[in-house]
């Protein structure tokens, strides 16, 4: 418990919620460690809203706006010939900006949270306080890699728009944050890139990891299935589509080649019509889950070629926090401190990835170690407990010097 309890106003352009996880848990462990936090929080289109019963009974007060289809559309539009980009215009609600304007007048906070590039333009609401911007990821590190790698010519098209608007707004945080917060050192040294007013001295932009609820996420007593291999994520994000397909395209021939009997579970909400075709008694697209953890905790193995991400992938922590062994790709380490082999499998090619796969289901003592050492290296390095630690220490810090 602190001895300094703070009133936080943190403000969404969505849902907290299991799905988004890292506002869901800094909300929790921060109101966990005494401070009182008010949620306002958009409803955008097709928004699962069954957390909110369970944030109300965290939380002092928890507002919500709707922002209905053709808002988000209109918002599209009148942006089109501007700077903002897209991401961020998408949630401009002036209906979110008076309640904004009218929370602060009705009650005294110490420092206000902003979720998310897609949060960004509430900010502009917010009166003569000390402004965290969470921007979890860098969008600019991100279109830079979908371009690339992208699945689809849609995902490249959208990545292509706006790329050169995302480049200078986030060359903007400096200017209108008193810190930005970020996940991972990557994208941090992308934030830096685009700032030309940054210097070595300057503290303003914080990496602060993503984690796991470990007592949410924990090995379960449940027999794992043999030759079942699972990856998770939101099935309509377009570099879980990629690796999704990777996986079942690239990887699993290789795998059945020597283990015809090996299946797949695609676990995950929204899934594209790509992923939906995969569908056979081989390969198993769930659709959204009501819990994930007994998908993992029955897995053998979890399978996660990422072919480009930004960030640290909650999809990976999870999997390692139920003791599930993992085998992934360099991409999704280059933000961890994990060291392959031990606690993580890292495979470059397809070809590595499908050899790890059938060397792995053939020692099942390997398979425990694996497990446990990840489970271990969560528990150590990301505990959400810690990390609302750190961010405390971060507002307190931000209201001695702004």
């Amino acid at each position: 418990m602190t001895k300094h309890p703070l009133h936080i106003l943190f403000i969404s352009p969505y849902i907290p919620s299991q799905i988004r996880v890292r506002p869901y848990n800094l909300i929790k462990y921060i109101i966990k460690r005494g401070h009182r936090l008010t949620l306002l929080a958009l409803v955008p289109p097709g928004e699962d809203t069954s957390s909110l019963a369970l944030l109300r009974t965290w939380c002092h007060q928890v507002r919500t706006v709707p922002l209905p289809r053709w808002q988000t559309f209109f918002n599209a539009a009148y942006a089109l010939p501007t700077q903002v980009p897209l991401q961020a215009a998408y949630s401009r609600s002036s209906h979110m900006a008076k309640l904004i304007r009218e929370i602060q007048d009705e009650a005294t906070f110490h420092v206000v949270h902003i979720e998310h590039l897609r949060g960004a333009e509430l900010g502009h609401a917010v009166q003569d306080l000390p402004i965290v911007f969470d921007s979890v990821d860098s969008i600019t590190l991100l279109f830079e890699k979908t371009l690339q790698y992208g699945p689809t010519w849609k995902s490249r098209l959208m990545a292509g728009l706006d790329l050169a608007r995302t480049r200078h707004y986030e060359g903007t945080f400096l200017k209108k944050y008193n810190r930005t917060l970020i996940t991972s050192p990557q994208d941090k040294d992308m934030l830096v890139k685009l700032t030309s007013n940054y210097t070595p001295q300057d503290d303003r932009f914080v990496v602060l990891p993503n984690g796991v609820d470990l007592d949410y996420f924990q090995p379960m007593d449940i027999p794992r299935e043999p030759d079942t291999l699972i990856f998770t994520g939101k099935m309509s994000y377009h570099a879980n589509i990629a690796a999704a397909l990777d996986l079942a395209q690239k990887v699993m021939p290789l795998i059945w080649r020597e283990y015809p009997e090996v299946k797949l579970v695609l676990a995950g909400k929204d899934p594209s019509p790509e992923l939906l075709a995969l569908n056979d008694e081989r390969i198993n697209v769930t659709g959204a889950v009501p819990d994930l953890r007994p998908y993992l905790a029955k897995a053998t193995i979890a399978v996660m070629p990422i072919r480009y991400s930004v960030g640290i992938q909650n999809k990976i922590l999870e999997s390692m926090a139920m003791a599930t062994p993992v085998i992934t790709s360099p991409p999704a380490t280059a933000a961890l401190e994990t060291e392959a082999g031990k606690e993580i499998i890292v495979a470059e090619s397809n070809q590595e990835m499908a050899q790890a796969t059938i060397n792995l289901l053939k020692d099942t003592a390997l398979q425990r170690i694996i497990g446990e050492t990840g489970r271990n290296y969560v528990e150590q390095h990301h505990d959400w407990r810690v990390t609302a630690e750190q961010l405390e220490h971060l507002y307190l810090d931000v209201l001695r010097k702004p």
